[in-house]
Formats: structure tokens, C-alpha cells, sequence
């Protein structure tokens, strides 16, 4: 008769413990990275350090990847991008690290490209805008939502949405930040605003070692545009909301790319500050995108956030981490190997299954399928962190299978004023 012990019988155990003993007995697959753990984006880079631990301990419960366990091995780039290309040349030559994934964002990724098709190694980049544009490179993945022409779909439906109003807009501004990034969202948004006909009356980019927006603000101000589009990282995003709340800003629709507006730390710093502001986003705790499983990872990660001192709600970053490392540890099975050309090929034929729904990659390495969601922040009241953990406050505008509420025009009605 076989014991049980603590409800386990004897034989489940010894089979548990054995299947762990193997994975221990080898040596781990090494995953590879640098992310923000200082500096100005660490408020978003820890984030997705937490996601890819939390990753890493689920799938050494199963038992590892091919019967071995998974380490991560990551150096702090700082948030500086000059940081980014040596910690790859070490992650490649002196760590030898089995497979690589990159930093936030896409002034940190791009740093990383040439080094990592100078070892023609697979690369998989976190929210990187066309990070692979200027390459062309085959063995490049993006864990973005904006598809195959990334940088057209990224501002596509600010502009509809404006453009569906009564009466239509005539004046836009573009503010940008001098950066990798920004310089590619707003290109986009360029060639959006021609094709809806819109007279672009300022244009201009700021250094992104700018402290005081209040100037720029003000000389926006001055052109009396009809709709305003901003792409800018976290720390610029409360530099202009604080700017504008200052001095105010007299226009339709407020927007564009406030990066940095899902993390808790910015909602909590800007609270009225964001009411009236529509924004590109990826994803929100709703009904219409709760994807298997995402909700438990959120759960998960909540609880581990505190201890970590990292943002409580998890809604930007994380789930796409946690997802990333679903495909490439999903890729790693299914083709039984950690040679990379077979993974690369294996990636850009397969449907993936993930906490953030079904992904699949072009020839490019972007999503097959551009998936954005562009929301608009409303009633909210004073900086308390609990009036975001449902989504009472920020309203889904499109696209329509994800929609909860409608566009507040204009932008001084939902600012109450």
C-alpha cells in the first residue's frame, strides 16, 4: 500500500522530487539582459525585472526548460543608453548567456541591436518602437502591440478620434522629446496628421535633459493649436502635465504618447493632472481584456510588489514581460533546442498563447496584428492610489472589441472646466 504524506501519496513525491533533482542536476538555460534598476525609467524597469523573476520561478516549479532550470543573469543599464551596448558584449562573451532579451523601451533596446547581430544572436526586444527599422535583422522579436507598420499604427487612431469630432480640427502640435523613441512616434504621427488634413502649426523637440517644460508649454499655447500630440518618456510625461497645469493649455484634445501614464507612481503624482488626457495604451484591467490567465499574473505580482518596492498595480510593463518569456520559453520547447536559428524560424511561424492573448510575428519581428488601445483619463480626484485599481477612472475609446466608454470633448470639458 503506498503512503501518503501531507495528502501526497509516497510515489508522487519521489516523482516531484526527482524531476527536481534532474533540473538541479544540470546546468541552467542562462537568459540574458540589462534593465532600468536606476535612473529615470527604473520606475518602469524594475517592473519588468519582477515580471521576468516571477516568470522564471513558474517555470522552474514545472521543472525548467528541457529539463533544466532557468536562471536570469542582468546587469543595471542605469537608463542610460551609452550603458546598454558593453553589458551585451559581457552578457555574450564573458557570460555566455544561452538567450537574450533587452531593457525597456526603445532608447535603451536599439543601443543593444548592433551588438547583438554582430554575434548574430536572436533578440527580443520590451516596448521598443520600430526598433528593427533601420536593421532589417531576422532573428529580431518585438513585444509591442502596434504590428506590422509600428510607427503609423502607433498615433492612427489619436487622429480618428479627434477627426470624428464636430466640428473637425484644423491646428495640431507636435511636442517631442530628442530621443530614439520619440523621434519615431512622431514621425508617425506626421504622417497621420497629413493624411486627416490637419495644418501642423508647432513642430519642435525638447533635450531630453529638460527640467523646466513651462516655455514650451507656453510657446505651444501661443500657435492656439486645435489638438496637441505629445510622445515623451516618464519623467518628461509629469514635466508637461505639471507645465500644464500650471499655465494651462487651451485645446480640443490633449495627448498622444504620455508614456508612463499606467504606472502607479506617475498616477499618484499627477492625479487630477491626467483627467481629460487620451492616450495610447496596452492594456487595462477590464473585462473586454481579461486574456487567460493575465488576472492571475496580476495577482501574483500585487503580491509580490510590496516587498520588490516596486509600482502595486502592474498594469504597464509587467504582463508583456511576463509574456515575452511565455514565447521564448514556449519557442524553446516546441522546437526542443536553444539553437537560435531554429528558434527564430520556429518564432516567426507559430501563434503564441499568452497572459496578454494570442501573439504571432511578421518577417520583421512586430506583431502580426497591431493591437494598441487608446483610453482617456477622467474624475479623477486628488493623488490616492486606490481610485486606479479599478478602472473607474480611465475609459477605453477604441478599438471597439476593448471599448468602455466614450471620447470627453473637448479636453478643458473633461478637465472640468
Amino acid at each position: 500500500m503506498i503512503r501518503k504524506i501531507a495528502g501526497m501519496s509516497l510515489a508522487a513525491l519521489i516523482a516531484l522530487t526527482g524531476i527536481a533533482a534532474r533540473a538541479d542536476d544540470k546546468p541552467p538555460i542562462t537568459i540574458g539582459f540589462s534593465m532600468e534598476l536606476t535612473g529615470p525609467l527604473a520606475v518602469v524597469g524594475k517592473t519588468g525585472l519582477l515580471a521576468f523573476q516571477i516568470w522564471a520561478e513558474d517555470i522552474n516549479r514545472k521543472g525548467g526548460l528541457l529539463g533544466r532550470p532557468v536562471k536570469l543573469v542582468y546587469y543595471d543599464d542605469q537608463s542610460n543608453p551609452s550603458n546598454v551596448p558593453g553589458i551585451y558584449e559581457k552578457l555574450i562573451s564573458v557570460d555566455k548567456v544561452d538567450l537574450l532579451i533587452s531593457s525597456y523601451g526603445t532608447n535603451l533596446v536599439v543601443p543593444a541591436m548592433p551588438v547583438a547581430i554582430s554575434h548574430d544572436r536572436l533578440f527580443f526586444g520590451l516596448f521598443a518602437l520600430a526598433a528593427n527599422h533601420q536593421f532589417n535583422y531576422p532573428k529580431y522579436f518585438s513585444m509591442l502591440t502596434f504590428g506590422p507598420n509600428p510607427t503609423k499604427t502607433f498615433s492612427e487612431e489619436y487622429f480618428k478620434l479627434a477627426m470624428a469630432q464636430t466640428p473637425k480640427p484644423k491646428t495640431l502640435a507636435i511636442v517631442a522629446a530628442d530621443a530614439e523613441f520619440s523621434r519615431n512616434a512622431s514621425d508617425g504621427a506626421r504622417e497621420n496628421a497629413k493624411a486627416a488634413g490637419l495644418d501642423i502649426v508647432y513642430d519642435k523637440s525638447y533635450p531630453p535633459t529638460t527640467v523646466d517644460y513651462t516655455p514650451i508649454v507656453r510657446a505651444v499655447q501661443a500657435t492656439n493649436p486645435d489638438i496637441v500630440y505629445v510622445a515623451s518618456y516618464p519623467p518628461d510625461t509629469v514635466g508637461i502635465l505639471r507645465a500644464v497645469g500650471e499655465v494651462g493649455l487651451n485645446t480640443k484634445m490633449l495627448g498622444g504618447a504620455f508614456v508612463g501614464l499606467p504606472a502607479a507612481a506617475l498616477k499618484t503624482q499627477l492625479g487630477p493632472l491626467m483627467n481629460g488626457v487620451v492616450n495610447v495604451e496596452l492594456w487595462e484591467p477590464v473585462k473586454t481584456m481579461e486574456f487567460p490567465g493575465v488576472m492571475d499574473f496580476i495577482k501574483e505580482y500585487q503580491a509580490k510588489a510590496g516587498a520588490a518596492g516596486v509600482d502595486p498595480l502592474g498594469y504597464f510593463l509587467p504582463p508583456f514581460a511576463y509574456s515575452e518569456l511565455q514565447i521564448l520559453g514556449d519557442a524553446v520547447e516546441a522546437t526542443k533546442s536553444l539553437d537560435e536559428s531554429k528558434l527564430a524560424d520556429y518564432m516567426h511561424k507559430a501563434t503564441f498563447h499568452t497572459i496578454e492573448g494570442d501573439i504571432a510575428f511578421g518577417p520583421d519581428g512586430e506583431w502580426t496584428e497591431g493591437r494598441p488601445i487608446w483610453v482617456q483619463y477622467h474624475d479623477i480626484k486628488g493623488n490616492d492610489l486606490d481610485q486606479f485599481r479599478e478602472p473607474k477612472t480611465v475609459s477605453i475609446l477604441a478599438p471597439d472589441q476593448y471599448k468602455t466608454g466614450d471620447l470627453i470633448y473637448p479636453y478643458t470639458k473633461a478637465r472640468g472646466e
